[in-house]
């Protein structure tokens, strides 16, 4: 069975759509199989969504989406910060297809680009925020190496957000977090889920 984060996914190709409302606003997102949460938006990629806006109301700055699949964290933060520029980069070539297609079905052309990258590889720049679903299937040291690459990217007292569920590694996580940044911090808890906070 292939993983989300197949570079070149060989599975035949079958595209749907859904909608997600987040407050007064409704988003269109077309996914695949081979694609990281097909049939609607995660729980997690939702709370982290709702609590990254809920504590930055005015964020006008750099963002990057990493591990973004189709698109839906970075697309929802640059309709609600519509005055930031957001990367989104993913290493599944089938994701950042439909996700450049959702760039655009969200009328979010302009401010958002995607860009094809195996972890940092393809980045360029530094951000003031940065936030992450990571891909925890893919194992610990992928996972823990978003949290090392994030805190090089990013702009001095920038913002890392993750999103992490219990079970699938928050208490090494946001140990590790801690070693790399100094601090981490809980802004968030659902249902398992955590949100980590870090500033550089």
């Amino acid at each position: 069975m292939e993983q989300y984060f197949t570079k070149n996914p060989g599975s035949k190709k079958e595209i749907y759509k859904f909608d997600w409302n987040i407050g007064p606003e409704k988003f269109y997102f077309y996914t695949s199989n081979s694609v990281f949460s097909k049939n609607g938006m995660d729980f997690g990629s939702m709370l982290l969504v709702e609590t990254v806006i809920k504590e930055n109301k005015e964020f006008a700055g750099n963002l990057l989406d990493l591990g973004c699949g189709y698109g839906p964290i970075g697309i929802a933060l640059a309709k609600f910060f519509n005055k930031s520029k957001v990367t989104m980069t993913d290493v599944n070539e089938r994701a950042l297809e439909l996700c450049a297609m959702n760039v655009k079905e969200n009328k979010v052309e302009g401010r958002a680009k995607v860009i094809n990258s195996s972890l940092f590889e393809n980045i360029e720049g530094s951000f003031d925020m940065i936030v992450t679903n990571p891909p925890v299937r893919a194992g610990k040291n992928i996972v823990f190496s978003f949290y090392e690459g994030a805190y090089e990217h990013l702009k001095q007292y920038g913002k890392f957000y993750v999103v992490i569920q219990k079970k699938q590694g928050a208490v090494s996580s946001r140990k590790k977090i801690n070693d790399i940044f100094g601090n981490c911090k809980i802004i968030g808890k659902k249902s398992s889920y955590f949100i980590f906070e870090s500033k550089k």
